[in-house]
């Protein structure tokens, strides 16, 4: 993830880069959110604008110390349906290197359909170069227990 390179961030970049994120999404682009337990930063997510003019792409990330604790999960089934009533949006995806199990685990759990994979560069050497494409229409979701 690109945003990685420019850390440890100090204060005032990250306030800077926080109003940016925020005025972005109110331009009609990118959603960034962090992710908190109690008050510790463990994470962050968003809503891309980059497959199609009726859909997001929904991103998460987690600390490797928070991994296995349904975290991604959980965002990710909140940005589902936060994206899936918006007006205008018909369909969210998630997308993930063919390698990532865990993130892999994230759409199944929540009941998205696994769309096909297709050749994607390398951005970290644990990676295959295979991007996995999952996806749920607006008219397929009901939410997942537990995630409302």
């Amino acid at each position: 993830m690109g945003w990685v390179a420019n850390e440890p961030m100090a204060l005032d970049q990250r306030r800077a880069l926080i109003s940016e994120w925020e005025r972005l999404w109110s331009a009609g682009g990118d959603v960034i959110l962090g992710i908190f337990l109690s008050d510790e930063i463990v994470g962050g997510c968003g809503l891309h604008r980059r497959i199609a003019p009726d859909g997001l792409e929904i991103g998460y990330w987690i600390h490797s110390d928070f991994l296995r604790r349904g975290l991604a999960t959980r965002a990710a089934g909140l940005l589902t349906g936060a994206a899936l009533a918006l007006p205008g949006i018909t369909h969210v995806e998630i997308h993930h290197d063919k390698a990532n199990e865990a993130s892999a685990g994230v759409p199944r759990k929540l009941g998205f359909e696994f769309v096909g994979e297709i050749p994607d560069e390398r951005a970290a050497p644990a990676e295959l170069g295979i991007e996995w494409r999952w996806r749920m229409e607006k008219l397929a979701w009901d939410g997942p227990a537990g995630i409302r």
